[in-house]
């Protein structure tokens, strides 16, 4: 995609998520998590070869459903290929359930009520949230946010601006299967890890300009220090800039050890600061909310700035 439709695309994108939020009924993703499981019971064995055959056949048929659509949008106007492209990049963004998920666990702990704050931090991550504290539920939620605003935001815009709606179909099943194949579970451990590698290559640029964005909007310098200090600590190679960014950029603490599926995992600390609470979630929000601002404001200046740019070359 090029020029003003592909900024027309994301902000209708945005304004419908921000309007309606994720479709409550008729989800694709979710006809896709269905699918993808059938693929599972069908292909699965503990082998990485069968991984990515699992993986080729759970996203190819719906990538090359939508790309055939766009190619036929595309022959019909730039403007009809443009709509696809936003219903495309509408079906993947998730800020405004990022805010539905977080604010209510922001909301029980500044009422002091830790068990509703747990059970509402257990809908955002996928760690024991039983035993934690209002400090590690608040970063449990922080981190949450940091994390999916590339995730569920950013790496979307990314994929659509370099590829329009296809490029944001393939992005989002990929990072769905990770979310559902790529744990290091006995079971998966071998069998997701196409799953897992493919999401971190399709996410290694998108996170690192997330990561760059939190700076500038935030703490720079701090942010910048942690995420040189921190990130290659992380297990995630794109999970680390985000968050270490993220949490310097706000002034956090945050990682730390956390129990997984009963068992504790030694993480590194991320960012500097206060330690987390029901204010860093929201603080959290703020910069990402203020992340997709600046994404849309650099798009319509480099959209802008071709068209000055075009219209020398004709004079």
């Amino acid at each position: 995609m090029s020029g003003l439709p592909v900024l027309v695309a994301m902000t209708a994108a945005i304004a419908l998520d921000a309007v309606f939020g994720e479709p409550r009924r008729w989800h694709p993703l979710v006809g896709f998590g269905r699918w993808a499981r059938q693929v599972e019971r069908a292909l699965y064995d503990d082998a990485r070869a069968r991984g990515l055959l699992a993986w080729a056949l759970a996203v190819l048929p719906p990538l090359t459903a939508i790309s055939a659509l766009s190619l036929l949008a595309g022959w019909a106007g730039a403007w009809m290929a443009a709509c696809v492209d936003a219903a495309c990049l509408y079906f993947a963004l998730g800020l405004r359930s990022l805010g539905e998920h977080a604010r209510p666990v922001a909301t029980a702990l500044e009422a002091g009520r830790l068990d509703d704050a747990r059970s509402a931090v257990g809908r955002m991550v996928s760690r024991d949230t039983g035993a934690l504290d209002a400090t590690g539920v608040a970063a449990a939620a922080t981190e949450s946010v940091l994390e999916n605003g590339n995730d569920a935001v950013f790496g979307a815009l990314f994929w659509c601006l370099l590829l329009g709606g296809p490029g944001v179909v393939l992005y989002r099943l990929a990072n769905t299967l990770d979310a559902t194949w790529g744990y290091r579970t006995p079971r998966l451990a071998r069998f997701g890890w196409a799953a897992a590698r493919i999401d971190d290559a399709m996410n290694w640029i998108p996170a690192r300009l997330t990561a760059l964005s939190y700076a500038l909007l935030g703490r720079t310098r701090n942010a910048l220090a942690c995420w040189h200090r921190q990130a290659p600590a992380w297990d995630s190679p794109n999970a680390g800039p985000v968050m270490a960014s993220g949490a310097g950029a706000i002034g956090v603490r945050l990682g730390g050890p956390a129990r997984y599926h009963g068992r504790w995992e030694e993480r590194p600390r991320l960012g500097e600061g206060a330690p987390a609470d029901a204010a860093s979630i929201d603080a959290a929000l703020r910069l990402v909310r203020r992340t997709t601002a600046l994404w849309l404001l650099a798009t319509a200046a480099a959209v802008l700035l071709g068209a000055l740019l075009g219209g020398r070359s004709h004079a």
